[in-house]
């Protein structure tokens, strides 16, 4: 099927089922395979969701449910949502090909701390969920993510370098920091799994980039990881499950990702850090692996080589899942 022909796509997919996902999550092989994405960029989105919306463009419910028709209309479970009206305020950042982690600094010590506009998370309209609610089509959930996470914001409003600075010559201001993003984090994803339509959270942070974590493991068990552990914690008393998504090499606090914070899902790997399929071979028996073919291998090969690839990753799962079934059989 030629991929840009989207009104075949609206033809044949599958029927949404969120127990797919939940089956993935839960280290079982779902009634089919099961697509993944954290986001589709809005050209796509427009395309994919078609135009018999159950609402017209002036509708404040229109941006939310072309997203979810999209990622219906895609092949997907599920779709993902930040609720609006909650971010942190940051400063203009000039952004081209690249941008700087050092720019928009607002919080530099104590007297910027205190004046800095601190959102408050019980002032998100919550009920936006309720009105979606009987628009969601049948067998799908929404898995809710934050304006980015407890590690971005920090480095957003302070700065890259400053804050490596700031943890060894400020650390009670950054202890403080650390507490006014993660608390209020909390409180937005303890809202929002209140409401039936999500199935899911997603803790979004990059904790590391191509060579290493962006701060030292110590560290961020210090001063981002009890804010997960608690996120997931919640999510788990309400019955709901727990993705990570987290680009960039991480490997040295994977053991704090799936025993110490309980993440049910990690999801990003990139080639030229863990491909999927070693990810896959190290932890799959731990935590469900989500996310896979690199984006820079999709675009440079071709449509055969990417089907050829896809095709061994969800064979590989496959196999490897029924050998771990053939011996939890024969071992007494």
């Amino acid at each position: 099927m030629n991929p840009f022909k989207f009104n075949e796509i609206l033809e044949n997919t599958n029927k949404p089922n969120f127990y797919n996902l939940l089956a993935t999550l839960r280290g079982k092989i779902s009634a089919r395979p099961t697509l993944f994405e954290f986001a589709i960029n809005v050209p796509l989105c427009k395309k994919l969701a078609g135009n018999n919306l159950p609402v017209d463009e002036n509708n404040e419910l229109y941006p939310f449910l072309a997203n979810i028709y999209a990622f219906r209309n895609a092949g997907y479970d599920f779709c993902t949502i930040l609720l609006p009206d909650f971010a942190f305020p940051t400063a203009a950042i000039d952004q081209q090909e690249t941008k700087s982690l050092n720019q928009g600094a607002l919080i530099w010590d104590r007297e910027s701390f205190e004046t800095y506009h601190w959102p408050d998370p019980e002032q998100v309209d919550y009920s936006l969920l309720d009105r979606l609610a009987p628009y969601l089509p049948e067998g799908m959930k929404l898995i809710v993510f934050s304006p980015d996470g407890v590690l971005e914001n920090a480095i957003k409003f302070i700065g890259f370098d400053a804050l490596c600075l700031m943890l060894y010559e400020q650390p009670d201001l950054i202890r403080d920091v650390f507490y006014e993003i993660g608390s209020r984090l909390l409180i937005y994803y303890q809202n929002c799994i209140r409401y039936d339509i999500i199935g899911a959270v997603f803790g979004n942070d990059d904790w590391g980039f191509k060579n290493q974590t962006m701060l030292s493991p110590d560290h961020l068990r210090r001063y981002v990881f009890p804010w997960y552990r608690q996120i997931v914690a919640t999510a788990h008393r309400a019955g709901n499950l727990a993705i990570l998504h987290s680009c960039g090499k991480i490997d040295a606090v994977m053991n704090d990702v799936i025993d110490d914070m309980q993440f049910d899902g990690k999801h990003s790997f990139e080639d030229n850090i863990q491909p999927v399929e070693a990810g896959y071979q190290q932890y799959h028996d731990r935590i469900a692996i989500f996310g896979g073919i690199d984006v820079d291998f999709i675009c440079h090969s071709s449509p055969e080589q990417i089907y050829e690839r896809s095709k061994r990753v969800v064979e590989t799962s496959q196999q490897t899942f029924m050998s771990w079934l053939m011996i939890s059989v024969l071992t007494p």
